[in-house]
């Protein structure tokens, strides 16, 4: 018994090895990108993406929002499934908004670019995703188990769920 137990705890020991050494071996940045088309206006989306105060009442992973500055950049901590601070870097009513994780203290960070199009009385948004992933174990769950755009998809979803 105790034999077979030993067994399993160097297999599973072995295994998790494994996977932090597929992790390193991974690049730390990565590139995700995926588009939707909304039914709403341009400027309509893009009031809606800068209103990050009214994020929980449409984004399903957001509990609260708490604004920390607006100048010289609007900067805000989202509390929900994780606790996470932003800055907005670039905007550019109303085609392009470029969001940054201020965090330094995550296993992750990194940028998304909003871009939005006029496109058959609605929006085009494309959302790109500049991402780094610094610890070995969650890069290689990022990559194989979770997806790169999981996050992205998610909020695809509920931003057109909200403009409907």
């Amino acid at each position: 018994m105790l034999r077979t137990l030993i067994l399993v705890l160097g297999v599973l020991v072995a295994l998790l090895l494994l996977l932090i050494a597929i992790g390193y071996a991974l690049p730390i940045g990565h590139v995700a990108t995926r588009e939707t088309r909304l039914g709403a206006p341009p400027e309509r989306v893009f009031e809606v993406l800068r209103e990050v105060e009214k994020f929980p009442a449409w984004r399903s992973d957001v509990k609260s929002v708490e604004v920390l500055a607006t100048t010289p950049a609007l900067r805000w901590r989202e509390r929900g499934d994780n606790d996470i601070t932003f800055e907005m870097e670039t905007v550019e009513p109303p085609r392009k908004i470029v969001t940054r994780i201020a965090d330094k203290t995550l296993a992750f960070g990194g940028s998304w670019t909003y871009e939005l199009s006029p496109q058959d009385g609605g929006t085009r948004l494309v959302i790109t995703e500049n991402g780094e992933v610094y610890n070995p174990l969650f890069r290689f769950m990022s990559r194989f188990v979770f997806g790169h755009t999981a996050t992205i998809e998610k909020f695809l979803e509920d931003l057109g769920r909200y403009l409907r």
